[in-house]
């Protein structure tokens, strides 16, 4: 009963006295339904989110013309290659007449139609954006790419994507049509969960001179969140440590993003001199989002090592390198968010882009780093040149010191998922740190035992 009166303490404990076992049981389980819904929830990005927005243009004799539009409001998690899939269901036995800037992955069954034939008569259809390089009068603003949108950060002018369809046998009136349901967003695997359509304000567009302004005949939003345990079973990446003051270098954790079970799981992991890597690649489907990797003790597609370099009077030196062991992805337009204390004090980066991610306004202890275009922002595939890196610069201030693992972060994600940190007593210590210390002692105390031991049976 101790327990409840913690978990619940705007109950008190006397009418908790009063509940039956059930009811207990009851509260108990909605109690851990409630911790699993926070998953989503990213505390360096708290209103970070997609919201798709349907905007009913104009009306059909048997239905409307809508422009569909993705905003990814997400500061540092992007859609890469090969892109968005945005699926739902009709509330009704709506079709999709013609599109431009996207298409339906399949037609679905229209032999009921004759002469005019609709581009797809699925009652739940999945849509899928154009690619580079498709004829003019096909496209609209903002389509045509792949699929690939920025994060708000890096590019907001891109981060967003557009298509345009022709709805029939739906409603030609806003009190008759009716919103679609059981919204799915694939970016391009699983991670995102929608929220139900939502009729909101009718959306406004000025014209260029900004002298008259037109507005949608309807509006609704639909809000997709991002959660990095739907996405994927084991995490993506992992962190490894050194310092110019210890030879210690802290590799990743051991298995962070899986083990090698070449037994029961052949084919996890691949040799880099295996004679066997060109027919792994060739023989493994090349459109798979599971990651083909080298074999290592972490097995992360992924690998960020933090080194610290220098140390000077007033400044001090970082060195960071991005590793990539997956065989089967090039990493476009990739970030890295990292979370350290004397963020606030960054002087100079060298050769990546720099971005303070400030979550409470006031305290600015993240920075968000990525490539520089057509020079590191695509990180190869794992290979001789599937790694970038760069060197940071920071001044020191009063809470500046090398002792107790402070020089190394806090926090790291890759592509806006959490990178797994090695254990905070397996950093490099400074030569004369306690935890040496502490060794010595154990080993007095080791020594102390030892010799009673020979003067008591002497």
């Amino acid at each position: 009963m101790e327990l409840f009166c913690v978990l619940f303490s705007s109950f008190k404990c006397r009418s908790l006295a009063h509940l039956s076992s059930f009811t207990i049981l009851l509260l108990f389980l909605l109690s851990f339904s409630s911790f699993e819904s926070a998953d989503a929830y990213d505390a360096l990005d708290p209103n970070g989110n997609i919201t798709i927005k349907w905007d009913v243009m104009s009306w059909t004799p048997d239905g409307y013309v809508a422009v569909v539009t993705i905003f990814n409001f997400q500061k540092y998690r992007h859609i890469q290659s090969p892109g968005w899939t945005l699926g739902w269901t009709w509330a009704k036995k709506e079709i999709i007449w013609t599109m431009l800037g996207g298409q339906a992955t399949e037609q679905g069954d229209c032999s009921k139609f004759k002469g005019n034939i609709p581009h797809c008569c699925k009652k739940n259809p999945t849509v899928v954006d154009l690619l580079p390089g498709t004829p003019y009068n096909q496209q609209i603003a903002n389509c045509c790419k792949g699929g690939v949108i920025s994060s708000w950060v890096q590019d907001p002018a891109t981060a967003v994507g557009s298509f345009q369809l022709s709805v029939g046998q739906a409603g030609t009136t806003n009190k008759t049509v009716r919103v679609p349901k059981n919204f799915t967003l694939k970016a391009p695997g699983p991670g995102y969960t929608c929220g139900p359509a939502k009729i909101v304000k009718p959306s406004k567009f000025p014209t260029a001179d900004k002298r008259r302004v037109t507005q949608a005949l309807m509006t609704w939003n639909v809000t997709c969140t991002y959660s990095q345990f739907l996405a994927q079973k084991t995490p993506t990446c992992c962190v490894s440590l050194s310092s110019f003051y210890n030879d210690t270098i802290v590799p990743c954790p051991t298995c962070a993003c899986g083990c090698q079970n070449m037994i029961a799981q052949p084919g996890t992991c691949v040799e880099p001199d295996s004679r066997y890597l060109a027919s792994a690649l060739s023989t493994t489907d090349q459109k798979s989002l599971s990651p083909l990797v080298q074999c290592t003790r972490h097995m992360c597609p992924v690998r960020v090592h933090w080194h610290v370099k220098v140390n000077y009077k007033e400044y001090w030196r970082v060195k960071i390198t991005i590793t990539n062991f997956n065989y089967r992805m090039n990493y476009t337009q990739w970030n890295l968010v990292v979370q350290h204390p004397n963020f606030n004090n960054l002087t100079q980066i060298f050769s990546f882009n720099y971005e303070p991610i400030m979550p409470y306004e006031s305290i600015n202890d993240t920075g968000m780093l990525w490539g520089i275009k057509f020079y590191n922002d695509l990180l190869m595939q794992a290979g001789p040149s599937g790694n970038v890196q760069s060197e940071l610069l920071f001044r020191k201030d009063n809470s500046f010191t090398f002792d107790k693992g402070w020089a190394f972060p806090r926090r790291i994600y890759f592509n806006g998922d959490n990178c797994v940190m090695p254990p905070p007593d397996s950093y490099p210590y400074l030569p004369n740190a306690g935890s040496k210390i502490s060794l010595s002692l154990v080993h007095l105390l080791t020594m102390s035992i030892s010799m009673a031991f020979l003067l008591i049976y002497a």
